[in-house]
């Protein structure tokens, strides 16, 4: 019977340095651009909560308004809780400001605005595209971030 010889090499089974390296720098790169970007998508989609309430805010003045002839910044009389910094709403990301109103007289027309900032220090307030969400009596809405597409 004749014996065989075999390397080292040929019984052995795994990976080698090198491999192992270029796995970690391809996970790294894919981990460097899908984190942020998915940052990006959860942020947008809470963007929902601050649009919503201002909405809901502005539905709610409405009503008041063609009860009362007034609008109101008493956040009971539209059935709030509150606003303002400790006030966070939906989720937990923008609190409400307290509404600015103008009342009306027989020569200006009465008129409301709200705002909805993000919660100061939430990952939300990082979102500088779309940073605080307005609304107001005419219907004009707006943000204080640089994006033009935030409603």
């Amino acid at each position: 019977m004749a014996m065989q010889w075999t390397t080292g090499r040929a019984d052995s089974r795994g990976f080698t340095l090198v491999e192992l390296m270029v796995v970690i720098v391809i996970a790294s790169i894919l981990m460097a651009i899908a984190i942020p970007s998915y940052k990006n998508s959860i942020r947008k989609s809470r963007r929902t909560d601050a649009k919503t309430a201002l909405l809901d805010l502005a539905g709610r003045e409405e009503r008041f308004f063609s009860t009362n002839g007034a609008y109101t910044n008493v956040a009971a009389n539209l059935g709030y809780p509150g606003w303002g910094a400790g006030f966070a709403f939906g989720g937990g990301y923008y609190t409400m400001a307290q509404p600015g109103f103008v009342a009306g007289t027989a020569a200006t027309v009465a008129t409301f605005a709200l705002q909805a900032d993000p919660v100061a220090g939430s990952d939300q307030a990082k979102d500088t595209a779309c940073a605080s969400f307005r609304l107001n009596s005419t219907g004009v809405q707006s943000v204080t971030g640089t994006a033009t597409d935030c409603w």
